[in-house]
């Protein structure tokens, strides 16, 4: 189409402007939802970590999940985040960013650990495990209160990592003189894990319903609007 120009033209006529083409609509990757990505690959390394907290794999056999999580988990969230980043999705590119290296680091820790990487002594163990958890307790908590404005499904999501984290780190606070940790609260914050799945598991649906075309499910008011 074409508009007419208030100014005549050398012949005294209106003069037309071709109007500008109309924008391409955003196809491939630059439309779609990383979110689908990034939630399928949180809950099945959290399932696989859960299971093994709760006793489905021998107490201290650490590295039973390590390969759901270092190959599924810590890959697809950080593939997730810069796909956000890439769509602009700032504050979800940086969860998934934040979960993914969490997962990395937690299978750095157990193999380190495990084969002697870090030469950490067997004494300072117990001390290296609690370092770990209480980092990344600060870390989640800072999350968990800067995403208050997200619906409280996610709210709720990372307030059950915090529990489950400190439990974990109450479980090694708690370990005994040979620095077995409290099988009790392992099982307790394995518990914990598995429902934190199981919300994601819900988020997931969402996602999923969202990208195929289908009715969104509810995911709460956020804490802070």
């Amino acid at each position: 189409m074409a508009t007419v120009d208030a100014t005549a033209g050398e012949s005294g006529g209106p003069a037309t402007v071709p109007e500008a083409p109309a924008a391409e609509p955003i196809v491939g990757p630059m439309a779609g939802d990383p979110a689908m990505l990034g939630l399928s690959s949180f809950i099945v390394g959290s399932i696989a970590l859960g299971l093994g907290l709760v006793g489905v794999v021998p107490v201290g056999v650490l590295g039973a999940p390590l390969a759901i999580i270092l190959a599924a988990t810590a890959l697809g969230l950080l593939l997730a985040a810069i796909w956000a980043a890439a769509v602009g999705q700032s504050a979800v590119g940086a969860v998934f960013g934040i979960f993914g290296t969490f997962w990395l680091s937690y299978g750095a820790l157990v193999l380190g650990l495990d084969h002697n990487w870090f030469a950490i002594t067997a004494t300072a163990v117990l001390a290296t495990v609690k370092l770990f958890l209480v980092s990344w307790l600060v870390v989640i908590i800072m999350l968990t209160l800067a995403t208050l404005r997200l619906p409280s499904a996610f709210t709720a999501v990372f307030a059950l990592i915090d529990v489950a984290l400190l439990l974990l780190l109450l479980a090694f606070a708690n370990a005994s003189p040979l620095g077995v940790p409290s099988t009790g609260l392992l099982k307790t914050a394995g518990y914990v894990v598995l429902v934190f799945a199981a919300v994601g598991v819900y988020l997931f649906y969402d996602a999923a319903q969202a990208g195929t075309g289908g009715k969104r499910v509810p995911l709460g008011n956020p804490l802070i609007k």
